[in-house]
């Protein structure tokens, strides 16, 4: 777990996407949860030090509980056998992703433990996942240069036919194109804001040396 923090280290990562994409509700300027992922990642490289993402500790501990189950579900209803994969992050800019799963050379699966009631939602979804999971799902798609992935929904309160809910997603390059050349102006925002942030140390020790 903590090496494979080291390794998102100063990354933008699939769960990010969405931020990096979300535009300012005034049309103007940058969104709150780009900028507070952008200095977030700045600080990550200044300390070397990784930051919990924002999901309570709980919501992440169920999901990492179920994970296996639903992937063991999956693999039985669908015939298909998933490797699982560590952190993988592109070598010409600091972006990667962690797939729940790589499925033979074109396809990969993104697993979620949503709520009861945010499950019952995504059931009633047949072609897309959800809106909030489209970045995530066509990022992971890019970065391992894959052509579909497999989105999963599993909650195991449920009777056992609603318990998985699965769509297959088509690789979207129009989409891709565009968070490609977000995410290039995102890391680049994310350096002036490491600049920015080292012009401050370095001013607040100047100021204590004269004083």
């Amino acid at each position: 777990d903590a090496a494979w923090r080291r390794l998102r280290l100063g990354c933008a990562t699939g769960s990010g996407f969405a931020d990096v994409l979300s535009k300012p509700t005034s049309g103007k300027g940058e969104s709150t949860s780009r900028r507070n992922y952008r200095v977030r990642l700045a600080l990550e490289l200044l300390t070397g030090q990784p930051e919990e993402n924002s999901f309570t500790r709980k919501a992440i501990q169920t999901g990492i509980e179920r994970e296996p189950f639903a992937r063991a579900r999956f693999e039985e209803e669908t015939g298909h056998l998933v490797e699982e994969v560590s952190f993988i992050k592109l070598n010409h800019m600091p972006v990667g992703c962690s797939p729940d799963g790589l499925i033979d050379d074109d396809a990969g699966l993104e697993i979620k433990s949503p709520s009861k009631a945010v499950h019952l939602e995504y059931l009633r979804l047949t072609n897309q996942p959800p809106a909030e999971y489209v970045a995530q799902v066509q990022g992971c798609i890019w970065v391992t240069g894959r052509q579909r992935w497999h989105f999963v929904s599993f909650n195991p309160d449920f009777p056992p036919e609603l318990q998985m809910h699965h769509i297959v997603v088509q690789r979207d390059d129009v989409f891709i194109r565009r968070l490609e050349d977000e995410l290039w102006r995102f890391t680049a925002d994310v350096k002036n804001t490491v600049r920015e942030i080292e012009q401050l140390i370095e001013q607040r020790r100047q100021l204590a040396q004269a004083a």
